[in-house]
């Protein structure tokens, strides 16, 4: 490999942006990891479990993390995004804007600043069901372990009691945005996805009915870092949960929505279905489903979830949910396709399965001729030396994403 090469960028810090950064760096190139968030990490730092293995992501992470702290051919920009993109494969030139967090390197993440801060937000990592202070860490084991500050919330100046107890002088509430400009050989956009909006569905009660929650808010309650210590518990009386239902594709498969299967919300659903069933032998879990798709190797963990006899499944869609006004239980209207009838079910709290909606979708700029219907990467589309891996490509579980990010690294390597 030619000494000159230019490094390669990588857009987006998730678990398929730095397994692309990392695989790149250790095979002799050299790669900028550029994250809109303060910092690493993606969706996957906020899963409880994976599945099939029911494994915490933690520690895969951090052996990441590890592998980012030593490779000195990686450098990490965070609060950063692309404003534009010139050039061609070989020679690319980005524009990137650089946002600030107020807290420079010299930050050891004692957590003084928060101690002292008088101001509250909320906590997007946990989905808004719990609060940080204007100056926080997304999480313990964030990396970089350095704390940001919320401009949004934040009284800078006409507070600044983070500023008085700081030993190290590590707050800086004068930063300012600012625009760095870089030269890359190629582009690898690892752009992740969101979930999609549960709101914008109307008959599923989502806004509605109090104990209405999504897949990716079970995966924060489930987890001892979570807004609720890992105690599985409903958002309306702090209740334990002990009838639980599912409701598959909420949003996917669906042309008023989104139109694509998801890949991986079956598998979802039945890994936090054993959540519940773990903590409490007595819970009763019910899935309610189109199809179950549990393609490969996944097929075993479908069997086995399937033979609990507190795990029912029910094949039909959940055509209404209302709220009992007295108990705040969930009314579910469901059709039972083996039945051939619709009947109503009463359960404690409902976990609707929502689909993966690519963040590639809302890039726009040169980015949006690049996209196919449902805003993921079309190969047909990208120019030379622009790539993308993992879920900005298609919807996909963490395994298949992380052999597409080292896929993609393959491609890069063979360019000029």
């Amino acid at each position: 490999m030619p000494s000159d090469k230019l490094p390669i960028a990588v857009v987006g810090g998730g678990i398929s942006g730095i397994t692309t950064a990392v695989e790149a760096a250790e095979t002799g190139l050299k790669a900028i990891l550029i994250e809109k968030g303060h910092w690493l990490g993606g969706r996957v730092f906020g899963m409880h479990r994976y599945f099939p293995k029911l494994c915490s992501p933690l520690c895969g992470t951090e052996i990441n993390f590890q592998r980012i702290r030593r490779n000195p051919d990686i450098t990490v920009i965070t609060g950063a995004e692309v404003a534009s993109i010139s050039g061609a494969d070989g020679d690319f030139k980005l524009k990137i804007n650089k946002n600030p967090r107020f807290i420079n390197s010299n930050c050891t993440a004692c957590d003084k600043c928060a101690q002292v801060c008088p101001v509250e937000r909320d906590d997007d990592f946990n989905l808004g069901m719990s609060k940080t202070k204007a100056v926080y860490m997304r999480h313990p084991m964030a990396y970089p372990a350095v704390y940001a500050i919320d401009p949004s919330v934040c009284e800078k100046e006409k507070c600044a009691k983070c500023v008085s107890v700081c030993e190290y002088g590590a707050i800086d509430l004068a930063q300012k945005p600012e625009t760095v400009e870089m030269r890359v050989s190629s582009v690898v956009y690892a752009t992740g996805w969101k979930p999609y909006d549960a709101a914008k569905i109307d008959n599923l009660g989502y806004g509605k009915a109090a104990n209405v929650i999504t897949n990716v808010m079970m995966e924060r309650i489930a987890s001892p870092s979570g807004p609720t210590g890992g105690r599985i518990l409903r958002p309306s009386d702090g209740k334990a949960v002990k009838n639980i239902a599912f409701a598959q594709c909420a949003g996917s498969r669906d042309e008023n929505h989104l139109a694509h299967c998801s890949a991986v919300c079956c598998l979802a659903s039945l890994k936090q279905v054993t959540y519940l069933r773990e903590t409490s032998k007595d819970s009763k879990a019910t899935v309610f489903y189109i199809d179950i798709r549990t393609p490969g190797k996944y097929e075993a963990f479908y069997t086995k979830v399937a033979a609990d006899p507190g795990v029912s499944f029910i094949k039909g869609k959940v055509a209404k949910v209302e709220e009992d006004p007295v108990t705040k239980d969930v009314i579910i209207t469901a059709e039972n396709v083996a039945g051939g009838a619709k009947k109503k079910y009463v359960f404690d709290m409902l976990v609707l399965a929502t689909g993966m909606e690519p963040n590639s979708a809302s890039l726009g700029g040169d980015v949006a001729g690049w996209l196919d219907t449902g805003g993921f990467f079309s190969p047909e589309k990208t120019p030379p030396g622009i790539y993308a891996a993992g879920v900005a490509k298609n919807p996909a579980d963490v395994s298949t994403s992380l052999m597409d990010a080292t896929a993609t690294v393959v491609k890069c390597l063979g360019g000029r």
